[in-house]
């Protein structure tokens, strides 16, 4: 009993200081393909996630005036759905305070219900099925333009500039590559109704042999092939392209529009010959902040930014941004700020509309020269 009452005043003063100087831990889980064809994506936005966790907490970020700490929790979807909705199951149980993620269409849109169900945010930073919003999920946002933008704005360039008369149509049956392919003929078609789709042809996302359809294209003589899928399957499909002879033009969206194309495709990418788009535009007026960026990113992990890592980053600050307006972290209560709020980013603004879809999204067109990815032109 003396030991007990000798040492109770210490465990007290011990208990409140450490109740005085206990700091709230914000959890924002990141989902995305670690592992298989498309890892070099997904460790690209897992990277951007983690410098914003880490400038958070350096500048000290306040929510209510009290200085919080971000922790990331990470999952691996490796592009599955079914993958995808156990690792988002993980995130809920794990009781994050929001979720950013995932990469792609095929894993973000079943892994939202979810989401949606426990009440938590999730902003993707490179989903682009329309799909996703159009579930009227309050929870689901996205940080860049959506297929019908993406596939559409496609589709009139390549009749307009390139001067495409005869298309051929190759999709990797993804939500993603189906879906930008379809918005591509609209594109093509609404500009010019003459345009003739000469052939579509299939694959899945994990191919390597594409002569059975690049020999039946081929016969067809096409000006372009549009090809709707991931830089994986485009970059061995263009060296097939080339030792088959095959010279027309290749266009894709942003699932080839990666820093890892050249890599892929070797002598197959040529000079100029290949057009892709990022759904997310940047400005001449934000060239500067991303250049400081993707500076700081390749010192920081020794190798380039891939393709939405600064949407990433932005996703995340546009998170905290919510929190912050709202003054708290829970996902109840912050909610209705991250649907109104505004977010000047590394990418741009950053606001959402009534579905959850970024405002006035705009796209930004590439094509490869001497083995370096060459901005082209920003559209809206």
């Amino acid at each position: 009993m003396l030991f007990k009452v000798k040492f109770a005043p210490l465990a007290i003063a011990l208990a409140f200081s450490a109740s005085a100087g206990a700091q709230e831990v914000v959890k924002i889980g990141h989902v995305g393909p670690i592992s298989g064809g498309i890892a070099h994506l997904g460790k690209d936005n897992e990277n951007g996630a983690k410098m914003a966790v880490e400038d958070l907490n350096a500048g000290g970020f306040k929510i209510n005036g009290k200085a919080v700490k971000f922790v990331l929790v990470t999952e691996d979807d490796a592009a599955d759905p079914k993958q995808g909705t156990a690792a988002a199951q993980k995130l809920v149980d794990a009781k994050v305070n929001g979720v950013i993620g995932h990469l792609n269409s095929g894993t973000t849109v079943p892994a939202s219900k979810i989401y949606f169900d426990a009440g938590i945010p999730q902003i993707s930073p490179s989903a682009t099925t329309p799909q996703y919003t159009r579930q009227k999920f309050n929870t689901a946002f996205r940080v860049v333009a959506n297929d019908n933008k993406l596939g559409g704005t496609l589709g009139r360039y390549a009749v307009d500039k390139l001067q495409a008369k005869k298309i051929a149509i190759i999709d990797d049956r993804t939500a993603y590559g189906q879906g930008v392919a379809e918005e591509f003929v609209k594109g093509a078609k609404a500009k010019f109704p003459g345009v003739q789709i000469v052939g579509k042809e299939f694959t899945t996302a994990n191919a390597t042999d594409f002569n059975a359809i690049l020999t039946s294209i081929k016969g067809k003589n096409p000006d372009l092939i549009f090809f709707g899928g991931i830089d994986a399957v485009g970059g061995p499909m263009l060296r097939q392209m080339k030792a088959l002879g095959i010279k027309a033009k290749f266009m894709g969206g942003d699932g080839i529009c990666t820093e890892s194309m050249p890599r892929l495709a070797g002598d197959g990418l040529g000079e100029g010959n290949v057009t892709c788009a990022e759904a997310g535009g940047i400005a001449s007026s934000q060239q500067k902040a991303l250049d400081a960026f993707v500076a700081r990113y390749k010192k920081k992990f020794g190798s380039d930014v891939q393709i939405y890592a600064p949407h990433t980053y932005d996703a995340v600050m546009t998170m905290a941004t919510a929190m912050a307006d709202a003054k708290s972290a829970d996902p109840a209560k912050y909610l209705p700020f991250l649907a109104k709020v505004k977010y000047q980013g590394v990418t741009g603004t950053i606001a959402f509309d009534a579905n959850g879809d970024i405002k006035d999204g705009s796209l930004t067109l590439f094509t490869f020269k001497g083995g370096k990815k060459v901005k082209m032109d920003v559209v809206k």
